[in-house]
């Protein structure tokens, strides 16, 4: 049996706070509610494809939304949950990067080479240029596309940019952490730069306005400016609430009386971007959209407990395995649905997105075969069966090898030492290092100097590599079954050596220092020319120049570059 500690309180006292007495199949705080018969009227098909706006925010945790029980106000998003479906039994990726590229191509990240990490400011990598994008299929159908917000998909060439994969306008960062004023990233001591773009030109003008709020404002306009006669995409991806901690002083003045400091700062930008939600949304019915559109609602991943957020009463946190990092919030908002005002216990997975949003559009999904996603759309509006049974979480060759995990342990068909997460039906399954594994509390509960959380943490199975549990009976991960059901972890070491047959190489190349920003004008942006491209295309690794004359030309352009960052960086030292 395990052995659980808890740091500052007891079992029993967080038993008498409620928190692990919610019953997680029928939660009172996301309970259904009686369908409208009138609903059912409606008719199978809309008379005309409806607009479609997609909110994705950012390191938001599963606990940090009112419906959810949170201390942090969020009554636009309740209230659009309530009247909509939520979705119970979603699924995300645990960070940024590999929950963007499933949402744009509907592959898992095995299927797309992006199964390592994120892509890094740096390095000469983006978004296959091979994989046909969600907003490119839209506009095959005829919509008018558009995204606000975070890329975070690579930018090291022109090709790789959002007007070049679908979006007919953007406005937003191309890398993962701005200052939310300044827009300002620092990818490392002295490796800093502007990010905020218009199109394709850095926007040095917006600089000072608060991004959530930027991002609102420009989705106002698009609206105001566009027939909605004619159908729209808008993926509204927030910086919201990723680091740095930084939010107007007026909502930061609401939680006055929260004791943590982070938590506070935190629950101010989350109550921000709920109100840049209802100004999205009230511009939907000022121009005429709202009534044939569809507003789907997702985090990215789990939230950074370090930095404010909570994902209780799931186990772990951004960057794991653990529920708490890979299942999100998620709901859909619309006058079309057919069966509103509940919750749905659909299995649903990021990578659904894309054959759902195509299916509304009426797009053509014939021509993109081998799609990890489903369309769960039925399943969403009419509450039948989700067609997904299976979601694998991921599959990291390149993430740091669990020290007691062998091929022994994987009844000689997996090595348990790779880090891998799947799960099947109501079992869920992982190997290698899950990564950070406790439980935490919100952080309200406490305020203890230098630490601000108190952890229930497990203090054995450190010398595990796999374990396994019952999701549908055991959803907060405390009970592994992994010993009592090897029939069942080896059936399922089985799909993963299944899924891992059809990965591709990863594609995580090594930094490029003609990345700094001091050599792009001060600004993050592309900087490889086709000829570079050229070279790192793949792996990352330089190819065999057919010129060997360009080929050195280039290896000294690289050492000259070297050496001129080398100056730069001990002039600033």
């Amino acid at each position: 049996m395990a052995v659980y500690a808890l740091t500052g309180f007891s079992l029993v006292s967080l038993l008498s706070f409620g928190y692990l007495s919610w019953d997680w199949m029928k939660p009172s705080l996301v309970a259904d509610v009686a369908t409208d018969p009138m609903e059912k009227s409606l008719p199978p098909t809309f008379a005309r494809p409806p607009h479609i706006i997609f909110i994705l925010t950012d390191d938001q945790g599963y606990h940090d939304v009112g419906y959810h029980g949170s201390d942090i106000q969020t009554p636009t998003l309740d209230r659009l949950a309530a009247e909509g479906v939520k979705l119970e039994n979603y699924y995300i990726q645990p960070i940024c990067t590999p929950s963007r590229s499933q949402l744009i191509t509907g592959r898992y990240q095995i299927h797309t080479g992006l199964q390592h990490s994120i892509i890094r400011p740096r390095q000469p990598n983006c978004l296959p240029l091979d994989q046909v994008t969600l907003p490119q299929k839209l506009q095959e159908a005829g919509y008018s596309t558009h995204m606000v917000g975070k890329w975070h998909l690579g930018f090291y060439k022109k090709e790789c940019l959002p007007t070049r994969r679908g979006f007919d306008t953007f406005l937003g960062s191309l890398t993962g952490n701005v200052d939310y004023y300044t827009y300002d990233n620092c990818d490392g001591p002295g490796v800093c730069g502007y990010d905020l773009h218009e199109g394709e030109d850095v926007a040095w003008d917006q600089s000072g306005k608060y991004s959530t709020f930027l991002y609102a404002q420009r989705v106002n306009k698009i609206l105001a400016s566009h027939s909605p006669k004619e159908p729209i995409f808008i993926y509204v991806a927030f910086q919201a609430v990723h680091t740095p901690l930084q939010s107007p002083k007026e909502y930061i003045y609401r939680y006055r009386s929260m004791g943590n400091v982070a938590r506070r700062k935190y629950a101010a930008m989350v109550t921000c971007m709920d109100e840049a939600v209802k100004n999205i949304t009230w511009a939907l019915k000022k121009y005429g959209y709202y009534d044939n559109s569809v507003i789907v609602f997702s985090t990215d991943n789990g939230g950074q407990t370090f930095s404010g957020g909570s994902n209780w009463p799931l186990r772990g946190r951004k960057g794991t395995y653990w529920e708490g990092g890979v299942r999100g919030i998620g709901f859909v908002h619309s006058p079309l649905i057919k069966r509103k005002r509940r919750t749905s216990w659909a299995l649903v997975h990021i990578t659904d997105w894309y054959p759902t949003l195509v299916s509304l559009a009426r797009g053509n999904l014939s021509n993109v075969p081998g799609l990890d996603g489903y369309n769960v759309w039925p399943a969403i509006s009419e509450g039948k069966e989700s067609p997904r049974t299976e979601i694998l979480h991921n599959i990291d060759p390149l993430y740091n090898h669990a020290k007691y995990g062998s091929l022994e342990d994987g009844f000689g068909i997996w090595n348990t030492a790779v880090q891998a997460s799947i799960r099947v039906g109501e079992w869920k399954l992982l190997t290698g290092d899950p990564g950070y594994s406790d439980w935490i509390p919100p952080q309200t509960l406490t305020n203890f100097p230098g630490s601000w959380w108190n952890l229930e943490r497990l203090t054995d199975g450190l010398r595990k590599s796999v374990w396994l549990f019952n999701i549908t009976a055991d959803p907060y991960e405390r009970y592994d079954l992994s010993d009592q059901r090897p029939d069942v972890v080896r059936t399922l070491l089985m799909r993963l050596v299944h899924y891992n047959r059809t990965a591709i190489p990863v594609r995580y190349p090594a930094e490029n220092p003609r990345a700094h920003p001091d050599f792009n004008g001060g600004a993050w942006g592309p900087w490889a020319s086709e000829d570079d491209a050229e070279e790192w295309e793949g792996m990352g690794e330089p190819l065999k120049s057919r010129n060997k004359k360009k080929k050195c030309k280039i290896c000294k352009l690289r050492s000259f570059f070297r050496k001129l960052n080398t100056r730069l960086m001990s002039n600033r030292i």
